[in-house]
């Protein structure tokens, strides 16, 4: 039996999911502040750890170049993996906000649309897949609700800014890794993204994907302006998701926040009605 959409193995992933972050969750709220520190970075370190152990394993033990290509920051995922545990450790609170909201929201997409594992049997690999994106969901979520990290509403235009660094990183580690021979040299047509990565950033997989994003990317964002692919629907590396990612990572952030900062919110806006009734006041005392 393979992982396929809807099946058994698909919905008891997302419920292991939601098990361990419950399980861990009890497990720790009572305990120790140092525990708590100590566990959550153990989860990411671990997901570090196996990211590096897996080229001893097929599919990469037996491709090397899939090897070489997949160790390195390919995706968004993969940057998670790689950073988080220097997120975790750093006094960067925007950096700590963002691992929460990408972490939660990208670890929960890739358990309901498991990309990797679909169609493959429960080999080593799949199971990999599965841990890795439990951990990315897991961590952050419990860095919060543990009280390790407090989330800022106020903090949450800075995600928007840090989401397009982290996929222009990408992008320009691709390219880099086309140009000293690590993966295959790209084609020539660079817009191709049957060569690049799954992160949408070179253009959708599938026009499922795109009919959700295109809704709000111009349409000069996604034709060659000029020379021999003049014309052709070849979407701008980066920039066509930009709006749309642009909304996403304001909107999701501040529902994601919600449960933890809805009495800051309603605080800070009966400050600001407060205020401008004082200054009503003063200008009418003037008058």
């Amino acid at each position: 039996m393979t992982v396929e959409l809807l099946n058994f193995y698909n919905f008891f992933f997302i419920v292991a999911a939601f098990a361990i972050l419950i399980g861990l969750y009890f497990a720790l709220r009572n305990r120790s502040e140092r525990i708590k520190t100590i566990v959550v970075f153990a989860l990411l370190l671990s997901n570090l750890i196996l990211h590096f152990l897996k080229i001893h394993f097929p599919p990469y033990s037996t491709d090397p170049n899939k090897a070489a290509r997949d160790i390195w920051f390919i995706n968004i995922c993969a940057v998670s993996v790689l950073t988080f545990p220097i997120f975790y450790i750093s006094k960067n609170k925007t950096l700590k906000d963002y691992m929460f909201y990408l972490g939660a929201l990208s670890g929960f997409l890739a358990l309901v649309y498991p990309t990797e594992a679909l169609g493959k049997e429960l080999v080593f690999d799949v199971w990999r897949f599965y841990y890795c994106h439990i951990v990315i969901f897991v961590a952050p979520i419990l860095m919060v609700l543990l009280k390790i990290h407090e989330l800022d509403y106020r903090r949450i235009w800075r995600i928007p800014f840090v989401m397009s660094a982290v996929l222009l990183f990408i992008m320009v580690q691709q390219v880099l890794q086309a140009e000293l021979g690590i993966i295959s040299l790209r084609s020539d047509d660079f817009f191709d993204i049957n060569v690049h990565n799954p992160s949408l950033i070179w253009g959708p997989g599938n026009e499922e994907v795109a009919g959700i994003i295109k809704v709000f990317t111009p349409d000069f964002l996604t034709k060659v302006p000029f020379g021999e692919f003049k014309g052709e629907t070849k979407y701008w590396p980066f920039f066509w998701m930009l709006p749309f990612m642009t909304i996403v990572f304001a909107v999701f952030p501040f529902l994601m926040c919600l449960p933890w900062e809805w009495e800051h919110i309603v605080s800070d806006f009966q400050k600001l009605f407060k205020k401008k009734e004082a200054e009503e006041i003063i200008e009418l005392e003037k008058m």
